[in-house]
Formats: structure tokens, sequence, C-alpha cells
């Protein structure tokens, strides 16, 4: 089989080497496209590929059509939001995510941005402490437990929303139970947020939301830019001149919120949630295996696209 690594951003080196070894000797062809210009690149590169790994790379439903052998796509990583998933399982292909993988990498740096807004942003001002905070989790899977579990240790009181765990569940990990999304933001002094970019929570955190949290919360965001409403986070930085916004997920309306709010807002210049060497090679390593083992076996065990 031809399995295609195609990554605009390209892995590092040792995790390119890594996926080449795994698939070469499972006995599969493999071809690399890096750095390409554009989606008219990943088209004729995609052209005979009957497998394919990406990382945040579109396969839309041009791309998809424009491979007409592909029988499985393979994102390196836990989002798959940028796979045109009705465009292949109209096309019976499988596609997967490599959950788990980038979780740590992700966890570590929404601690981080903590530290660095409770710090002014590592300027002269005087900060605050993390210890003694409630934090919020909003999504208790594997970055949001991995937050959790890290801030605990750091002295802060952590509760949890996840509509896919129960209370028991949610405890066992180490956290306090919320049940509804207005007690989850109303009780926290940090909110980190977890969940994935879906119909039912594009655009969904916005002014209601943001303003319900207590004098001088921060929002922290290391999942997707779309599920923030940007207007209404403007909005509700300027009612509210004590709370804080950072991600790694730079807002459309960034320039406007630092000129507006300074060192209460932050965006990193890209998404960097998972960019460690720790991550980019486990994942890459992970969408590998599952490659290999799919077209050896038929396993689907991370399929996103089930119908």
């Amino acid at each position: 089989m031809k399995v295609l690594l195609a990554t605009q951003k390209p892995f590092a080196a040792a995790a390119v080497k890594g996926i080449k070894d795994i698939l070469e000797a499972a006995g599969h062809d493999v071809a690399l496209l890096e750095k390409y210009a554009s989606q008219e690149d990943l088209m004729a590169a995609a052209a005979d590929a009957e497998g394919m790994i990406i990382r945040s790379d579109k396969v839309t439903a041009e791309v998809i059509a424009a491979a007409p052998k592909l029988k499985i796509v393979v994102r390196a990583g836990a989002g798959f939001d940028n796979v045109d998933l009705e465009a292949a399982s109209a096309r019976d292909i499988v596609v997967m995510n490599t959950p788990g993988q980038n979780s740590n990498a992700v966890a570590e740096l929404a601690l981080a941005l903590m530290i660095f807004m409770a710090r002014t942003q590592f300027t002269p001002a005087t900060g605050s402490e993390l210890q003694g905070k409630r934090l919020g989790v909003q999504a208790y899977g594997n970055v949001g437990r991995l937050v959790g579990s890290k801030a605990s240790a750091l002295g802060m009181k952590v509760c949890a929303l996840d509509p896919f765990l129960t209370d028991e569940q949610i405890i066992s990990c180490g956290a306090d139970p919320v049940h509804s999304v207005e007690e989850l933001y109303a009780c926290s002094d940090y909110l980190s947020i977890h969940i994935p970019a879906l119909p039912s929570t594009i655009w969904s955190i916005g002014y209601d939301l943001i303003t319900s949290m207590p004098k001088g919360a921060t929002l922290v965001n290391t999942a997707r830019k779309e599920v923030i409403d940007e207007e209404g986070l403007m909005r509700a930085l300027e009612a509210r001149p004590d709370l804080k916004y950072v991600t790694d997920v730079m807002p459309d309306n960034y320039a406007e919120l630092q000129e507006k709010f300074g060192l209460r807002v932050f965006a990193t210049p890209k998404k960097m949630g998972a960019q460690t060497a720790e991550a980019n090679v486990n994942a890459g390593l992970a969408a590998a295996r599952q490659t290999v083992d799919f077209f050896a076996t038929g396993n689907t065990r991370f399929q996103v696209n089930r119908k």
C-alpha cells in the first residue's frame, strides 16, 4: 500500500524517520509531502495514495475526490475537524485520530498560560498565585484530567464538567463534579477549555458565560478558536475589567483585543499545544502504527467517523 505522509507543518526529523521505519517494515511504500504551497499540491500527491497521515492539514471533499484509492486518513493528534468526515464516510474511508499522544504537552501549556497570566505576563507588576484558586475544567478527557492532576499538585481546587463521565468517574480522577456549564463558569477562578469544535459547541462560550465568572477570573483556551464567541468575549472584557483571557489559538480580533485590554489578553503566535518534541514523535508513531494495524487486521479502534 502507498501511504502519503502529508504535513504542511512538518514533523520533527526523528518522527519522520520513525513513521517511515514503521510503515516500510510492514511492507508499505511511503511518499513524503512537506511544506506544500497549496491544496492542489496535496490533491496531486494523494492521487494514488491508499493511506494518508496528516497533522493540521485540511483533507477536504476536494482532496478526497482526488484520491480514488484512499482507504484511511489518520490525523496525528486529537482534533479532527480538519477532515471532511461526511465526504470520507460517503466513500467508506476510515478517519482516525491518535488520542492521548499530545495530551501532556497541551496540559503543561495550559498550566504555563495560567502562571503567565497570574504573574501579569512576567512584567514587574505584582502578580498572584495559583495555590488555593478554583480551577474549572470543561471536558475531563485525556487533556482535562492531566490539567486537573497538575493543578491539584500546585494546590488548586479542581472541579470538572463532562457529560460523558459519571460523578464517580470524575471524583476518581481527582475533581469535584459540576452538572452544568453555567455552574462551572460561575465557580471557577481559572477555567480551562478542552471541548472539541462541534455544531453544538461552536461559539458556545460568550458574554453570558464569561461574565458569570468570579472577580479576577482567567479563561484559558487550548482547545479550538471556534468555540469562543469572539464578539461576546470582547463585550465581556469591556464589561468586566477584572477578567483575563489567554489562548494558544489566536482570535480573529486579537489586534483589537490587545489594543483595548493590554496585559489582560494573550495569544501565542501559533497553535502550540502539541508543539513539543515528545508529542511530535508520539503522535506520528501512533499514526503509523494505527495505519499498519488497519491494513493488516482491519482494526478501526480510533475511528472518528463511524456510521
